[in-house]
């Protein structure tokens, strides 16, 4: 059913664009807090970002080229990428529909199902791998094997990643006015058309950020792999274990190269996904 043009994003034609912050001289406290805070992050980032990179090109052009021409090297960085966007197209639908059933719905052992979100964030990856293992292994009680199979990837990227839209998405959805949706529906517009014109535009930003940051995981996982995915070569080690063989095998300039590697994919993406957003939020 097609109603009138005005209903739009709450706000969207009266929304005034916020004065730009005048830059003043900073005072004796705001200057002590901005150092520490510079000094802090440099030490667990910048320096560490830094090191990787100056440490990739210690063997020198030829040296890269060769780490990144290995076979075994791109089998693995295919596997781990396509693992890793798949599970993070399955966040996506998967992750906000379970924020929307949290927030919008009111049921028996909703706060029990809040709490078991974060689990992947508390637990420890390799504990996670040895939990995977136990009931999807060799051994399952339910006799489900997927033990060193691609599906093992999978799985162990979805149980790591599964909070990051759910936890994105769910403090957007807490704070939509339902006063909009309800206007909306008494002016004749399906759920359907309500969903994607009023409360979609406004999720868009935090399913995007949530998207990143679990593609970001999932390139760089470890733990709850290598229990379950066996690290089979060309079937199915992941880059992570590459690096770590790298660096077992005394290669630090070889294991900086793929680091280095992931860390511009993830960079790549991350920026992509904010083009992205940025463009599907000014369509609507």
């Amino acid at each position: 059913m097609t109603i009138a043009p005005t209903l739009e994003r709450p706000g969207r034609a009266t929304r005034k664009r916020r004065p730009a912050r005048a830059v003043n001289a900073l005072s004796r406290s705001s200057s002590l807090a901005l150092g520490v805070s510079l000094v802090w992050f440099s030490l667990l980032v910048l320096i560490p970002l830094a090191a990787v990179a100056v440490q990739a090109t210690t063997g020198g052009w030829d040296g890269a080229v060769k780490v990144l021409s290995n076979p075994q090297n791109w089998a693995a960085l295919k596997l781990t990428l396509l693992e890793a966007l798949g599970v993070t197209v399955l966040n996506v639908v998967m992750g906000t529909t379970i924020a929307w059933v949290l927030v919008r719905d009111r049921f028996r052992g909703a706060a029990i199902l809040d709490v078991i979100i974060d689990i992947p964030f508390a637990l420890p990856t390799i504990v996670a791998g040895l939990v995977l293992l136990s009931l999807y292994g060799p051994q399952s009680p339910i006799e489900v094997n997927v033990a060193s199979t691609r599906a093992a990837v999978f799985l162990a990227l979805a149980f790591v990643t599964l909070p990051f839209v759910v936890r994105t998405v769910q403090p957007v959805l807490e704070e939509l006015d339902t006063d909009v949706e309800e206007a909306a529906s008494s002016l004749g517009a399906s759920r359907l058309y309500t969903f994607r014109r009023v409360i979609l535009p406004s999720l868009v930003p935090a399913v995007v950020a949530g998207a990143g940051m679990a593609f970001a995981r999932g390139i760089a996982e470890y733990g709850s792999l290598v229990l379950l995915s066996g690290n089979l070569p060309f079937r199915t080690e992941v880059i992570s274990v590459r690096i770590i063989s790298y660096i077992e095998s005394g290669n630090p300039a070889a294991a900086s190269v793929l680091a280095a590697l992931l860390l511009l994919i993830a960079l790549l993406v991350i920026t992509a996904l904010d083009l992205v957003q940025r463009r599907v939020t000014k369509r609507w």
